[in-house]
């Protein structure tokens, strides 16, 4: 089960370069992060009854058949929801997400079954060289420790708002009390006290932790323990990436493959922007008089169906991908949002998916008729609007939550629930910054909380568009199970966003300027950003 760091090198047969992976063992702290990443005694339900298995755990929900759990009678961990290999031919790998639309978690008697978002990729989600990401759909987590921290003493591990001193005192105890006998100490070189104090003689060079991780389990508080494995999950979920070369450019996918063969740009320039690039490399593609296209002889995949292959279809796919559309041309602009080569801009954008699937359920007209509070009345009334949180157990969150005949009113406006929300002050500075930059696109001079809440209404985090045949199903709300359906979202939206009838419609949904007739092509090039990710 564990991951192996890759080094993908190039060398020269005759004209064309040939790239060879080479695998490397984990650094120390990867390979800790990764053994509590699978660690399955952090649950509430471990807590209350170490005897019996989840019930939540026994199957894999896929969107078809489920299948039996890859954690099967045991309680919740990480990997859980994120999963890779464990179910092989049967369903092929993932790049750390699952196959639910949204995902199972412990029965607590709160009506709460499912997240309420679909399990979104770990893989690149968290780019070093980005300074300004924000993690969750909504941005409720500035930094991965945060995020790691509230998904252990949090509702995907079974444990309620109130609860989260309790859990820190029991995964402390779970660390003290293990006794290296377990399948995970076996595989990881011995008990949590042996392995995070780092100093005994007789630890493994390869589980051996750099003093900068090291913790004195005997002595630490069960806060200092807490932070001190969230700080390794977080460097071993900081290190999921996809395949690069030495000189930090991706090689994976017939995509890049393509790029290589005609010596066209593969990244930015110093001091380059993601998104100029993106549009300098258009113009080189534009250029292109007699490209070189990609066929099986260039590589194959052993975990996707599809064929290594980037032709004209998926050429003239990634033309209207990366070409802004307007009245006159025809354009995707789906890169307004997805810059390459990571393909995301790590921000939010309001997709007009929210209004879409809340019409459907109340009616035509209804999401632009619903009463969304201003920032006062909103946070003059917590309880009713806003997210459940370890101050407001008993909040009822009303614009956070699945869309249902039975409960006209509530949906889930994303980050419109976690800006200017003072039980969140941590990414607030971030928060801040990208609410600005989608006011300022609407024309707001002055930016201020009570300005910008309107503008993150129904905004979520744009995804990562790297292999996404390993990520579905697709969009926030896992709903869409192939590409076609996704794509074709945006043709639909865009007409509405074009009429002035989407609320809060993103200025970039209104510039595109495709129609059924391109979804094919678009989603070929989706297709040729597949690679095997493991």
């Amino acid at each position: 089960m564990k991951t192996l760091i890759h080094i993908v090198v190039g060398i020269v047969i005759g004209a064309n370069p040939v790239w060879l992976c080479a695998a490397e063992q984990d650094p120390p702290q990867i390979a800790i992060g990764e053994r509590l990443f699978l660690e399955t005694r952090f649950a509430q339900a471990y807590y209350a009854q170490p005897d019996k298995s989840d019930p939540a755990l026994t199957y894999t929900i896929t969107t078809r058949d489920p299948l039996r759990g890859a954690f099967a009678g045991q309680t919740m961990n990480c990997r859980s929801c994120h999963l890779v290999d464990e179910h092989g031919k049967d369903a092929g790998n993932r790049t750390y997400a699952d196959y639910a639309h949204t995902s199972p978690i412990p029965e607590r008697n709160d009506d709460h079954h499912f997240t309420g978002r679909n399990s979104m990729q770990l893989v690149n989600i968290n780019p070093a060289s980005k300074s300004d990401v924000l993690l969750h759909f909504d941005g409720e987590f500035n930094s991965m420790e945060d995020l790691v921290q509230a998904t252990y003493t949090g509702r995907n591990f079974g444990w309620l708002p109130a609860e989260r001193d309790v859990a820190i005192r029991h995964i402390a105890r779970i660390l003290r009390e293990d006794d290296g006998q377990g399948e995970l100490a076996q595989e990881f070189g011995g008990s949590y006290t042996k392995i995070l104090t780092g100093t005994a003689k007789d630890i493994p060079e390869q589980f051996r932790l750099p003093a900068q991780y090291r913790i004195d389990v005997k002595t630490a508080t069960d806060t200092q323990l807490f932070a001190a494995i969230a700080k390794l999950v977080s460097v071993y979920v900081n290190k999921l990436e996809f395949k690069k070369d030495s000189q930090g450019r991706y090689v994976g996918s017939p995509y890049d493959q393509f790029l290589i063969l005609n010596n066209l740009p593969r990244q930015p320039q110093e001091d380059e922007t993601a998104n100029v690039y993106s549009q300098r490399l258009l113009q080189s593609i534009d250029e292109l008089k007699d490209p070189k296209f990609v066929t099986a002889k260039n590589g194959n995949f052993s975990t996707h169906t599809q064929a290594f292959v980037f032709g004209a279809a998926e050429m003239q796919g990634m033309k209207l991908f990366l070409r802004r559309g307007d009245n006159k041309q025809r354009g995707g602009n789906c890169v307004s949002c997805h810059h390459a080569p990571d393909f995301s801009d790590f921000g939010f954008h309001n997709t007009g998916l929210t209004q879409l699937n809340y019409d459907e359920v109340h009616g035509q007209g209804s999401f632009n008729k619903l009463t969304i509070p201003d920032l006062k009345q909103r946070n003059a009334n917590y309880n009713a609007n806003l997210p459940r949180t370890a101050k407001h157990p008993l909040a009822r969150e009303h614009f956070r939550s699945p869309i249902s005949q039975e409960k006209p009113g509530y949906v889930d406006l994303g980050m419109w629930n976690i800006f200017a929300n003072p039980d969140f002050p941590v990414p607030q500075k971030k928060l801040y910054r990208h609410a600005c930059a989608l006011a300022q696109t609407h024309g707001v001079k002055k930016c201020s909380n009570q300005t910008l809440l309107p503008y993150t209404i129904a905004t979520f985090k744009t995804p990562v568009l790297r292999d996404l045949g390993h990520s579905d199903p697709y969009m926030h709300t896992g709903q869409f199970t192939n590409l076609h359906e996704t794509v074709a979202v945006y043709v639909t939206v865009s007409a509405l966003a074009k009429v002035g009838v989407l609320r809060n419609a993103d200025m970039e949904i209104t510039r595109i300027n495709i129609g059924n007739e391109d979804v094919d092509s678009l989603v070929a090039f989706l297709k040729a950003l597949n690679e095997d990710y493991d």
